[in-house]
């Protein structure tokens, strides 16, 4: 299964904020894909309300399980239903 990121998207980001994606960016000298997104719902974590960007493929990362054992969520960030 692909994992596509599209704007418009809202994710829940694993620590419980919100991102919803505005839009795909392209560095402008290294050419790696960004994702921009506003944080919102921002709670209990280390996160301000805020526009972000991020690399799409950190984006898409599984969360580090031997780093948070408690974190129940496969992906640093998943898709909202």
């Amino acid at each position: 299964m692909t994992r596509e990121v599209k704007a418009g998207q809202i994710y829940k980001h694993f620590k419980g904020s919100k991102a919803i994606v505005i839009t795909l960016a392209r560095h402008s000298e290294t050419g790696e894909t960004l994702v921009i997104y506003a944080c919102v719902d921002n709670f209990n974590t280390n996160h301000q309300d805020g526009i972000y960007a991020r690399p799409l493929s950190m984006f898409l990362s599984e969360v580090d399980h031997e780093k948070y054992p408690d974190v129940t969520q496969k992906y640093r960030f998943e898709l909202e239903k």
